[in-house]
């Protein structure tokens, strides 16, 4: 598969990714742009994606996230949401500028966190033509209150107000760990599954990932809700796509947040967790509607 790498400026940093040349179509051609999960970085299967949507005719742009990966950025393994979202508004205009895009056919794809990200972005740029968001994130708030047992909701607080002091004097940003096999490990995802993905994506495909995170990070996540305004993102059309089983982005909040979308709109259930959606079965078929609904939005 023909891909080049890229690289483009994001205010203050440089992003680096890939970009895809769209296949059989006469340039310029539609592009869709690929936003990754928690900690991620592109090599972990944003590439069997791309490649599928490629072969369909699509351009398409993946690209790591700013302080992780390839890109530029630090602190390392730093999250802000909100930055990541004006992130991928630049990569969309990096991307439109490419003489074999066209500006006017544009699809954002994101997965895990990257789908609460593209329902951000999708209800604030109208250059976004078509929407795809994958196992999607979608209330920060309403993932801490099913993820954090009551009881050691102030000891987290107390922890985050630490490190606003520690920051706040000068300290450097306090690392904890990203995923752990213990459900009720110190980490960001403290979960089997999670652990279970990211270290074998690791070790098969992506060297560069880190099992670590910035402490603040949590606190950003848990203030993040991309679901609020999905109802604005019409009428450009919504794919989202649900595990029904997943318990790392929940698939009630999903399915809530599928309720107050607008048409034009489109639920596709896998009867998987959260992770499988990346391989076997799963990735068949959430590829399939992915290509699909792209194809359909921006022919």
């Amino acid at each position: 598969m023909p891909r080049v790498d890229v690289e483009f400026p994001a205010d203050d940093v440089t992003l680096r990714g890939w970009f895809y040349p769209a296949e059989g179509v006469v340039s310029p051609a539609p592009v869709v742009v690929m936003v990754h999960g928690l900690t991620a970085v592109k090599e972990m299967h944003l590439d069997d994606y791309a490649e599928c949507f490629s072969r369909a005719g699509l351009n398409v742009l993946a690209y790591d996230h700013r302080n992780f990966g390839a890109s530029d950025g630090a602190p390392r393994q730093d999250i802000d949401p909100i930055t990541q979202a004006r992130d991928l508004r630049h990569a969309i205009t990096y991307v439109t500028g490419r003489e074999d895009v066209d500006p006017d056919r544009v699809g954002i794809w994101g997965s895990s966190h990257g789908g609460g990200l593209v329902l951000s972005v999708a209800a604030v740029d109208h250059r976004v033509r078509a929407v795809v968001a994958q196992v999607p994130f979608i209330s920060g708030s309403g993932q801490i209150t099913r993820l954090v047992r009551p009881d050691f909701l102030p000891m987290m607080r107390a922890n985050l107000d630490g490190e606003r002091r520690n920051l706040y004097h000068g300290g450097e940003p306090t690392l904890m760990p990203a995923v752990d096999a213990d459900p009720m490990g110190s980490a960001l995802m403290a979960s089997t599954e999670a652990w279970e993905f990211f270290t074998k994506a690791a070790q098969d495909r992506a060297p560069s990932w880190r099992n670590e995170v910035t402490v603040r990070s949590l606190e950003r996540i848990a203030e993040f809700e991309p679901g609020d305004g999905i109802h604005r993102i019409s009428p450009s059309p919504l794919l989202m796509i649900v595990a029904d089983q997943d318990i790392s982005a929940y698939a009630e909040l999903a399915f809530e947040a599928y309720e107050r979308a607008r048409a034009p709109k489109e639920l596709v259930v896998l009867r998987c967790g959260h992770f499988d959606v990346y391989t076997g079965a799963a990735f068949e078929a959430s590829s399939k509607a992915a290509c699909e609904h792209f194809v359909r939005a921006l022919a």
